[in-house]
């Protein structure tokens, strides 16, 4: 339900238009040193307001730890976290209290809870992916140790695609644009469609791109706990997400076995490596020791400013106008919340993987 993970795991609290956004991190290795800059730095990529491509809600997002560190360091106890709601706007939400947004959660929450919060979507916000963002910040920290660094970026805006693999680009230049695409001109044409839509009231969808590197062999527990389907239920968890593929994915149904298997060969060092990596660094549900990548679909945000034609609570058709502060593409917001939940199963499969090698 509102916790993610085995040995590490992530508690998540709050609502859009609550007090706060807040979590309870458990399984936490002792002994880490908390880089404070880094776990803001984190939340800043994430946070709306930060440029003309995102939501206008300016808020700070400024974290504070309740528990678990001392002395600036982790102590194995449970880290507890917040970050205080400050820019509600909940008066911009008035006209839907007895109305459902086309493709939001305001109907199923009503039918599953025979109640919801109309402010900002409550707690199906994207706004609760802030305490994703804590979570993987700190479980970063930790594979940072183990040498495992985990990239997402922009590789799709609408019609607009980043050509060819991730291994055609240097992924740390999705950092120097708003949009968090690594090839500048193709980052231009993405944003000039995300202000034009934007400019319409209407919304746009897109993919995500992620790549792990450096993750150990082993990491995946068979049969149903297997590394890619780990994966996916966690990116399928992220507000707006509707696919997700690994390795060639769809692409990959159209050819045949002897087009597509990795041959198995010496790396020159006295191990082994593959060919190629169609597989995604994942085989059998275990990590191989090759790049893990995968992409994640968005669809385009559901609230819209303009015109849409719905019911209201008492059955009623009508028509509604959405108001307040709302994204045009979550995509450039959603790159640091990908890695985060990478980062989160990641580290959370590691740590399982351990504990079933200490008779060896």
């Amino acid at each position: 339900m509102n916790s993610i993970g085995a040995l590490f795991r992530l508690t998540s609290f709050g609502e859009s238009h609550g007090a706060a956004i807040g979590g309870v991190i458990d399984g936490m290795p002792a002994g880490i040193e908390v880089d404070m800059a880094f776990i803001q730095n984190e939340l800043a990529r994430r946070k709306p307001g930060q440029s003309n491509l995102t939501t206008a809600r300016k808020e700070e997002d400024e974290v504070e730890l309740l528990s678990g560190i001392f002395e600036g360091k982790t102590t194995g106890c449970p880290i507890g976290f917040l970050v205080r709601n400050t820019n509600q706007h909940s008066e911009d939400y008035e006209n839907m209290r007895g109305v459902y947004r086309p493709s939001h959660a305001d109907f199923t929450y009503k039918q599953k809870y025979g109640i919801r919060d109309h402010r900002g979507g409550g707690r199906s916000s994207a706004r609760e992916t802030i305490s994703r963002v804590v979570g993987g910040a700190f479980a970063k920290l930790v594979l940072r140790q183990l040498g495992i660094s985990i990239q997402a970026y922009t590789q799709q805006v609408g019609n607009i695609v980043l050509p060819g693999s991730y291994l055609d680009y240097d992924l740390a230049k999705a950092e120097e644009n708003a949009v968090r695409c690594p090839d500048e001109k193709v980052a231009e044409k993405m944003s000039q469609l995300i202000m034009e839509v934007k400019a319409e009231g209407d919304t746009v969808g897109g993919v995500i791109a992620c790549v792990i590197r450096n993750c150990p062999v082993g990491l995946g527990e068979p049969v149903f706990d297997k590394l890619h389907a780990r994966l996916g239920a966690a990116m399928l968890s992220i507000n707006a997400v509707k696919g997700f593929e690994y390795g060639l994915g769809f692409a990959g149904a159209s050819g045949r076995g002897s087009e597509q298997n990795d041959i198995f060969e010496p790396d020159g060092k006295g191990g082994i490596t593959t060919r190629t990596n169609n597989s995604g660094g994942i085989q059998g549900g275990i990590s191989n020791g090759q790049d893990i990548y995968f992409r994640v679909a968005f669809k385009p945000v559901a609230t819209l400013l303009k015109e849409q034609e719905t019911v209201d609570n008492q059955c009623n058709a009508t028509k509604l106008t959405a108001r307040g502060r709302h994204d045009a593409c979550v995509l450039p917001r959603a790159v640091p919340v990908v890695e985060a939940m990478a980062a989160i199963t990641i580290l959370d499969a590691y740590l399982l993987n351990k504990s079933t090698q200490m008779g060896r």
